[in-house]
């Protein structure tokens, strides 16, 4: 999930750098053989010691009255909205409503609202506020100017799919709290981890085995495995923003980016995005039949192919100086023989996700839905003290995403229910009929181009909230059959979160980490992103069409 902060118990939260700060910021660790410094979240976990956060800053001593402070120097961030974006968020919806002409068959209720979501739309890639404020300002709008009524406005506030994925998040926080996620990991690179490719296979293996009870990609990446990464490659002599980090730490971090989005399109639950694209679809009436179960039938032999590929092309094209890790799996048997034994919050997480995991698969044959497994396994987290009601109030990612996802939703809702977007859908059928374009053809332009226009966005959700609706609606105009849109956009959205540096939530995580270069990023963003779309377009054609999606 982007743009997101992951916080484990008794530790700060991470912090992700600003743009500005990324080239700069030098990021103290220490090798994971030092049992009291190790920077894995989960070596201490069964303590109440307070674990340092990762950068280490200098500590600065209170102002004295005395002091002449440096108004330059201590003056403080210009509070309020950065005026420039402000600008043109506000010139796009503003054209958008009084300049641009009406077509007849749209009501003019929808066409204020159209130009309220453009503008909000435009606020979200070019940040005037952060995401929550601005998509807060866009539901206001919508109900000071009387174009939606207040129940409509925030109706998508009671939907289960976004509490579901506010839910997730507290998982996750489950996960990094009771260092399960940490020992997982752990016992797959003691395993796997005698050369540099092994190392990368096994934290790779050990992201999908955990992603489908640990539904953030920010989480899994923040939480668990870049410690993991930092701590095996400080420990082999590879350093942060220094020349020696192509040894051993920009290959796995690489790795571990960009196969982190196979991971998420693998499962339904492995990431936020793939339950609001259901949702999504939902409301435009298609609707998947066992919608966990058929995710895992369509993604898995192309995410796993890809997943089995990805290591092994990138330490091909971009690989590492050091090829063998021989101390890896015993630094990684060392570590978790200072764990100790699995702990009884570690067992009641254990017993917890595999029962969420088994309501999400066999839910619907016995009537629960997706949201009540979740709620069940939260309170049991919440009743045998696992996570305290602290944990759910301190995790701001999951109350942020709330709002402006709620708001995002609401408004992609009301533009279907007003017409909106069967209008825009049919314009695009009638441009694609006209160059003649079989069903086939348009798929291939269409998911192209939702693929592409990521390089404008910062948030994987935000794209899916911003567009799926409408690029659904393409789809299933141009012939597409319905399902297969759905699902495909659905993965599509996955698969563009490591196309940049500021491509999704774990992006930040994991550029912010100082071993990669930013010419690195994107080169290998989309070099990636091609083998990708290679593989899921050949395995997909084929496994799809003997699944009977079309």
């Amino acid at each position: 999930m982007e743009s997101l902060r992951i916080a484990a118990s008794h530790r700060p939260p991470l912090l992700l750098p600003s743009p500005h700060q990324l080239r700069r910021r030098h990021i103290a660790a220490v090798p994971l053989s030092l049992p009291h410094t190790s920077l894995s979240l989960s070596s201490h976990h069964h303590h109440h010691h307070r674990l340092a956060p990762t950068p280490l800053r200098r500590r600065i001593p209170p102002l004295l009255a005395s002091q002449t402070p440096n108004p330059e120097a201590d003056s403080p961030a210009p509070a309020g909205a950065k005026l420039a974006p402000l600008l043109v968020s506000l010139a796009v919806g503003l054209a958008v409503r009084f300049l641009a002409p009406r077509p007849p068959e749209v009501s003019p209720q929808a066409w204020q609202l159209l130009s309220i979501f453009l503008s909000t739309i435009a606020g979200l890639v070019l940040g005037p506020l952060p995401v929550g404020a601005w998509a807060f300002l866009g539901l206001t709008a919508s109900v000071a100017t009387h174009t939606l009524p207040f129940a409509a406005a925030f109706s998508a506030f009671t939907n289960e799919v976004i509490w579901l994925i506010v839910i997730s998040f507290f998982f996750a926080r489950g996960f990094v709290k009771t260092g399960l996620g940490d020992r997982i990991a752990t016992y797959f690179v003691k395993w796997l981890g005698g050369s540099t490719l092994g190392l990368s296979y096994g934290l790779t293996i050990s992201e999908a085995f955990i992603s489908p009870a640990m539904p953030s990609t920010t989480a899994r990446a923040g939480g668990v495995f870049l410690p993991i990464i930092k701590s095996l490659s400080l420990s082999a002599g590879s350093k942060p923003n220094h020349p020696s980090s192509r040894k051993l730490g920009s290959y796995l971090v690489m790795s571990q980016f960009q196969a982190a989005g196979n991971s998420s399109a693998l499962f339904l639950t492995a990431a936020a995005q793939n339950l609001l694209c259901l949702k999504l679809a939902e409301e435009l009436g298609i609707i998947v039949a066992n919608p966990w179960v058929a995710w895992f039938k369509a993604a898995s032999l192309p995410a796993i192919a890809s997943l089995l590929a990805t290591p092994y092309l990138l330490y091909k094209i971009f690989p590492p100086e050091t090829k063998d890790t021989p101390d890896a799996p015993a630094l990684a048997a060392e570590k978790l023989e200072r764990m100790g034994p699995v702990t009884k919050n570690e067992w009641v997480m254990i017993g917890t996700m595999l029962l969420a995991v088994s309501l999400w698969v066999f839910g619907d044959a016995i009537g629960v839905s997706s949201v009540v497994a979740a709620m069940l396994g939260l309170s049991i987290l919440l009743l045998l003290g696992v996570l305290d009601w602290d944990d759910c109030l301190n995790e701001k990612s999951a109350w942020d995403t709330l709002a402006w996802f709620a708001v995002l939703v609401g408004m992609a809702g009301q533009l279907t229910n007003l017409g909106i977007v069967s209008w825009m859908s049919s314009c695009v059928a009638k441009l694609l009929e006209s160059f003649s374009l079989s069903w086939p053809a348009a798929f291939c332009v269409l998911e192209a181009s939702y693929f592409l226009i990521h390089y404008l966005f910062a948030s994987q959700t935000g794209h899916v909230g911003a567009l799926y609706s409408a690029f659904l609606a393409m789809h299933v105009a141009a012939g597409v059959p319905r399902v297969l849109s759905a699902l495909a956009l659905a993965f599509n959205t996955n698969l563009f979160g490591a196309l940049t540096h500021y491509s999704s939530g774990q992006a930040a995580v994991y550029f912010g980490a100082g071993y990669l270069e930013l010419p690195d990023v994107f080169r290998m963003g989309f070099v990636t992103a091609l083998i990708n779309i290679l593989i899921w377009g050949v395995v997909g054609t084929f496994w799809w069409k003997l699944l009977g999606l079309y």
